[in-house]
């Protein structure tokens, strides 16, 4: 999951495996692969950094549980 915030000010979280492309229309706004779209203030880039840094944590998780069990 990343934090990300409505144009409102409200903080929520959204599931980063369901996102399937980031586009600033001039908001930025995510594409989920149902379709249903999102407007938050983050940037297109610091979405994709957290993208990135959630798939980092989840793939460092995944081998230290590998570690666990050898």
């Amino acid at each position: 999951m990343i934090s990300v915030t409505r144009l409102n000010g409200t903080h929520f979280y959204v599931n980063a495996e369901l996102i399937k492309f980031v586009e600033a229309t001039p908001d930025s706004v995510i594409t989920l692969v149902d379709g249903s779209k999102l407007v938050v203030r983050e940037a297109p880039a610091a979405i994709a950094q957290a993208v990135i840094d959630y798939r980092r944590q989840v793939a460092g998780e995944r081998l230290a549980l590998q570690g666990d069990k050898g």
